[in-house]
C-alpha cells in the first residue's frame, strides 16, 4: 500500500549482525512484557493494608455512639481507621486512647501490660485549672491529644476554614450584649469582669447559672440576637479557646468580646478584626462605652472574615478520635512523656 515501508532486501536480512540485532530486540521486548505481566503496575490495586485499630478505653462522653461499620471513612473521609471500645481487642490495637476522666479513679483501671509497639494516647479538652489528678502519670503516655497547639494530636474546639463568599450574614439584632453561663463561681476572673462590666451596661444572661437554661437548638437563635457576646473562658490558659468563641459567637453571627489568653494567642486562630479583647481597654467603663456607642459601619467591619472563611466546629468525639489515624504516620513511635503534669501545666 502507498506510504508503507518496502520489505527489507533479502541480502540485508541475511547478514549475521542484522539478524542478531533484531533477535535481541524481540528478546528484550518479550522480557519487558513478561515483567509487566508478573509485576502489577502501580495503577493496579495493591494488597489493602490492615486498618489501624484505635481502642478507646472509655468513651469520653456519657453517650457511646454506634461505632459499627467504617465510620471514619463514611463520615469524615479517613480511610483505614477502626474505632472500638471492645477491650478484648487490646492485643490487636495499635493505639489505645485514655480520656483523662477515665484515669481519675486510679491506675488500677489501666491495662496491666502493653503489647510491643502499642502507643497510648492521653486525651483532655479541659484546661489545667479543671484537670485534676495529673500527678504520677510519668513515662506512661506516648502522645497527648488536646486543644494545645503543641500537642502531638492538636484538637481545637473549632477553626476557620477557607471559603470564598460574597455574602456577609449579620442576623437582626434586638439587644446589645448576651452571655450564656452554666458554672458560675465568684472566684473566677470572668465572674469578676462580668460583675464590673454590668455596672455600665445591661447583659442578658442565660444558662443554668441564671436559671435560664437554653435547649440545644435555642442557643444560637438566642445569642444571634445580640450585637455582642461575652466569650469568657472559665480559666485563662494558652490556646484554651472554646466553643464560647467558635459556636456561641462566631457561628451565631455576633461579635465576641473575649476573656482568655492574650490577644496575640487569639490571633493565631482568628483574624484580629473579628473580635474584641477585654485587655484592649484600660477599664471596663471604656469597654462599655465602646460597645454602646459603636456605629453601624464600624460594627459591620467585624464580620469581614465571613468573606474568606466559615466556622468548622469539632463537637463529635468520633471525628476527634478518627483524626488520630490521620496523624499516626507522622507521630514518634518510641516517645514517652516523662511527666504529664509538668507538660500540661507549663
Amino acid at each position: 500500500p502507498a506510504g508503507s515501508m518496502p520489505p527489507l532486501p533479502w541480502p540485508l536480512w541475511s547478514r549475521p549482525g542484522m539478524r542478531a540485532a533484531v533477535t535481541a530486540g524481540v528478546f528484550v521486548t518479550t522480557l519487558w512484557n513478561l515483567r509487566c505481566f508478573l509485576e502489577p503496575s502501580e495503577a493496579s490495586d495493591p494488597k489493602p493494608r490492615e486498618p489501624l485499630v484505635v481502642l478507646v478505653w472509655e468513651w469520653p462522653s456519657k453517650q457511646v455512639p454506634n461505632l459499627s461499620g467504617d465510620i471514619c471513612q463514611e463520615l469524615y473521609g479517613i480511610a483505614g481507621c477502626w474505632l472500638t471500645t471492645d477491650r478484648q481487642l487490646l492485643g490487636q490495637s495499635q493505639v489505645v486512647v485514655f480520656p483523662h476522666t477515665s484515669l481519675q479513679p486510679g491506675r488500677d483501671k489501666l491495662p496491666t501490660e502493653r503489647p510491643p509497639g502499642q502507643s497510648w494516647v492521653w486525651v483532655s479538652l479541659e484546661s489545667p485549672s479543671n484537670t485534676k489528678a495529673l500527678v504520677g502519670w510519668n513515662q506512661t503516655f506516648n502522645w497527648v491529644m488536646s486543644y494545645r497547639q503543641d500537642s502531638d494530636i492538636f484538637m481545637p474546639y473549632g477553626k476557620l476554614v477557607p471559603n470564598q463568599s460574597t455574602h456577609v450574614n449579620i442576623p437582626r439584632k434586638t439587644n446589645l450584649v448576651s452571655w450564656v453561663v452554666s458554672n458560675y463561681h465568684r472566684t473566677q476572673k470572668r465572674a469578676e469582669v462580668y460583675k464590673n462590666l454590668s455596672r455600665y451596661l445591661h447583659v442578658n444572661v442565660y444558662g443554668k447559672a441564671n436559671n435560664k437554661p437554653l435547649c440545644k437548638d435555642c442557643l444560637l437563635p438566642t445569642t444571634s440576637k445580640s450585637k455582642f457576646y461575652l466569650a469568657f473562658e472559665n480559666s485563662i490558659h494558652r490556646d484554651y479557646i472554646t466553643e464560647k468563641l467558635w459556636r456561641n459567637a462566631l457561628l451565631a453571627g455576633t461579635v465576641p468580646v473575649v476573656l482568655g489568653p492574650p490577644r496575640a494567642n487569639y490571633e493565631q486562630f482568628v483574624p484580629a478584626d473579628s473580635f474584641i479583647h477585654v485587655d484592649d481597654f484600660g477599664s471596663l467603663a471604656e469597654l462599655a462605652t465602646f460597645l454602646k456607642t459603636m456605629n453601624s459601619s464600624r460594627y459591620q467591619q467585624f464580620f469581614a472574615w465571613q468573606r474568606r472563611f466559615s466556622v468548622k466546629l469539632y463537637a463529635d468525639w468520633r471525628e476527634r478520635l478518627c483524626t488520630i489515624c490521620s496523624a499516626y504516620p507522622h507521630l514518634p513511635r518510641s516517645h514517652l512523656y516523662p511527666s504529664l503534669e509538668r507538660w500540661f501545666n507549663t
